[in-house]
């Protein structure tokens, strides 16, 4: 099709307008639990008031609503995968149909862990595809980059489908190619695959570290097998690092400092020395997927701001946040954006909120210190308290005491909340959510509109 393009300066972005098809690679940048409170505090936290994080700078601009096919408040799994297939779906599900239920996994008798059986039954849905494998099925390379768990709900979303989300072990299978439970949609499988480890990849192992002991019940060693498939293996940053990007190579890639929690570090704890960042991902897997002359379709999650969120700790959820920027930047550096389509946008919003009315360049994480005179406010009952808070939160004191600076900005302190809920279980919120695109075929992106609608942006620019 005809390109029609229309130049402008905005945000030193040029504007421009492509017709469908367009669209030669596509990069969907997701952050998880990215809400616009969270979004507009990094800016503050990193840039000041009347700064801008890159993102900010896109000049394609829309606002999503999340909800699922059975919730107010979406989960996860079918918010994410409102985008990368199109179809609403129920809280905990992953790429399968409208009607389908979440059936929880069942467990192992021997070790007690949610076992590999795919409990999706032919009663219960059949499975839709994702852009993912559009992308395969039209000769594109594909990656998959997150600081989460590779099997957890947004990064499951492009190359698996379960009924449940929890269903991990069936989930990883999935990846592998030519094992069993293999999704064929993947073909060869996926050309870059990055993200955290865990159990999921690796066999039960009873005298093993405390991932082993929860290892898979099927004693199958993933990691091994992937390996056996001519994927590079990398597990630290010297091995990141070594790895070539030469024409054909694949990669595959698990981090954890300490391969217990199964998610990579958040950046606040990040050793450069054994894991790459988010930025160094995105950059890596640019360099090998495009070889492909066709074209690529890449998803990138900064995972872990979401759960910071969840943990009501502010300072992580913003400096991941703003590694996440640092990603879209190093994007942006690399690409060509006359067949490049970059989209960035959260999968559901946080209970996070503003609070008071601080001065303007008073700290975002400290307490909150009056516009008119400086000094720090006081509750009712003449308590100080910070900015952000939460509506809900474990630190919900029966009687509130004053926060101290020294406290409200330290790495641990997770802030207040006004509904007490036991530690890392905050919950999503239902607000709409922003979305930033730019390059080809981002003109569509405007207005008010459904997160399924963002699929059949995305493939319409693709041309599929």
């Amino acid at each position: 099709m005809k390109r029609i393009l229309i130049s402008a300066l905005m945000s030193g972005f040029a504007v421009a307008s492509w017709g469908a098809g367009e669209a030669k690679n596509v990069i969907f940048f997701l952050g998880d639990g990215m809400g616009p409170v969270t979004v507009t505090a990094s800016r503050i936290y990193q840039y000041g008031e009347a700064g801008q994080l890159t993102m900010d700078k896109l000049p394609r601009t829309a606002r999503i609503k999340t909800y699922s096919k059975d919730a107010q408040t979406t989960d996860s799994a079918p918010s994410m995968a409102a985008y990368m297939t199109g179809v609403k779906m129920n809280n905990e599900v992953v790429s399968m149909s409208a009607a389908t239920i979440a059936v929880a996994p069942g467990k192992d008798t021997a070790t007690g862990v949610s076992n590999s059986v795919n409990n999706c039954l032919s009663s219960n849905g059949a499975s839709v595809p994702t852009l993912l494998e559009l992308a395969i099925a039209n000769k594109k390379a594909t990656g998959v980059v997150s600081t989460a768990r590779l099997t957890h709900a947004t990064p499951a979303v492009t190359y698996s489908h379960i009924c449940n989300r929890n269903a991990e072990y069936d989930i990883s299978r999935q990846a592998v190619p030519g094992g069993a439970g293999y999704n064929a949609a993947l073909g060869n499988g996926i050309d870059f695959f990055m993200g955290g480890i865990s159990q999921y990849w690796v066999p039960f192992n009873a005298t093993g570290s405390a991932a082993e002991k929860k290892g898979r019940p099927d004693g199958r060693n993933l990691i091994n097998e992937m390996k056996s498939k001519g994927y590079t293996f990398v597990s630290d940053k010297a091995t990141f690092d070594a790895a070539a990007t030469t024409t054909g190579v694949k990669i595959f890639g698990l981090f954890d400092q300490a391969f217990s929690q199964g998610h990579m570090s958040y950046e606040l704890d990040r050793n450069a020395a054994l894991e790459p960042s988010l930025a160094e991902m995105t950059t890596k897997a640019i360099d090998v997927l495009s070889k492909n002359n066709s074209g690529y379709f890449l998803m990138v999650e900064g995972g872990r701001i979401d759960h910071a969120l969840h943990g009501t700790n502010a300072k992580r959820a913003l400096v991941d946040t703003i590694a996440f920027d640092n990603a879209i930047k190093a994007a942006l550096d690399k690409v060509d954006l006359s067949n490049t389509l970059v989209v960035v946008t959260a999968d559901h919003d946080h209970t996070m909120a503003f609070n008071g009315y601080p001065k303007k360049g008073n700290p975002i994480l400290d307490i909150v210190r009056g516009y008119t005179d400086g000094l720090p406010a006081k509750d009712a009952d003449g308590k100080t308290f910070t900015t952000l808070v939460f509506g809900q939160s474990p630190n919900r004191p029966a009687a509130r005491a004053d926060v101290d600076s020294a406290t409200a900005l330290g790495n641990d302190y997770l802030q207040e909340g006004t509904v007490k809920v036991a530690n890392g279980n905050e919950s999503h919120g239902g607000g709409d959510v922003r979305l930033h695109a730019t390059g080809a075929g981002s003109s569509t992106f405007k207005g008010t509109i459904d997160n399924t609608k963002v699929f059949t942006l995305v493939k319409t620019a693709f041309g599929f």
